[in-house]
Formats: C-alpha cells, sequence, structure tokens
C-alpha cells in the first residue's frame, strides 16, 4: 500500500507584531531604554529578539495581554503566571540581572522584580519589564536544581 505523505515545511524565526499608541515613542523606548536597533519598518532588534512596531489606528486598539486563567495540569505544581505575558525571552541565569539593571539604568520600568521558584528540578529567574503601552516583556531564565 502506498502512502502519500505531504512534505513539511519548515517554520522560520516568529516575529511579534505589537500595535502601539505613539509610534515614535515606543521606538525611542525600545531603542533608548531596551537597547534595540529600530529600522524605517519598525522592527525593534537585540540579539534573539525581533519585534515589528505599528501605529494603531484607534487607542483602544492597544490591548496588552490579560493574566491567563490558573491550570492544575502542568507538569509540575505551577499554575500558570500572575500578570500578562506579552513577549516571554529566555535569558542566561547569568544575564538576567544584569539585564534588568541596563534596563533600569536607562530609565525603564521593571514592572515585577526578579523572582525565583521552582519547578520540579529545575529552578526558574522571571523578571517583568513593561513598555509604555503596558505590554509585559518577562525575561525568564532556568537552571537545573
Amino acid at each position: 500500500m502506498e502512502v502519500n505523505q505531504l512534505k513539511r515545511g519548515k517554520l522560520g524565526q516568529t516575529i511579534q507584531v505589537r500595535l502601539v499608541s505613539n509610534l515614535i515613542k515606543s521606538q525611542e523606548y525600545y531603542r533608548d531604554v531596551l537597547g534595540c536597533e529600530i529600522d524605517d519598518w519598525g522592527h525593534a532588534k537585540r540579539d534573539g529578539m525581533t519585534i515589528i512596531l505599528q501605529q494603531s489606528e484607534f487607542p483602544e486598539d492597544v490591548r496588552p495581554n490579560a493574566a491567563s486563567k490558573k491550570r492544575s495540569d502542568y507538569p509540575t505544581d505551577w499554575q500558570g503566571p500572575e500578570f500578562g505575558w506579552d513577549t516571554f525571552i529566555h535569558v542566561s541565569w547569568d544575564d538576567l540581572d544584569s539585564l534588568v539593571e541596563e534596563v533600569r539604568g536607562n530609565g525603564g520600568n521593571i514592572a515585577v522584580e526578579p523572582f525565583t521558584g521552582t519547578h520540579g528540578e529545575w529552578e526558574f529567574k522571571n523578571t517583568c519589564i513593561q513598555d509604555p503601552d503596558g505590554y509585559n516583556i518577562v525575561l525568564g531564565s532556568m537552571r537545573k536544581i
């Protein structure tokens, strides 16, 4: 019996698109506070992070994520975040604190100070940076206990 198999395509880099209330102000924030390179298309890039900033037509179109519903079926006893996540960026354990100080020194809003916890045999450390439109950018690191 012959089986037809479709060729499975490969997905490329994922880039988030973010509606903002003031494009110029957001570009300045991502450049001056987060250290991103900004281009004329609205791309904000730094290391492995890329976000496309787009001007919203109406202020009510800018909608950061609300906190998600708690779940009891994760593989560990974690039930989900306490606040909405718009972006999650993996960073090394050793870089997290220096990134927080860099953002703080550049005038950024550290909405949630670094905190640690465990997921099974993993220890995590997270923090949350909030941009001018209230989007939460979570920096997270993990290491084996």
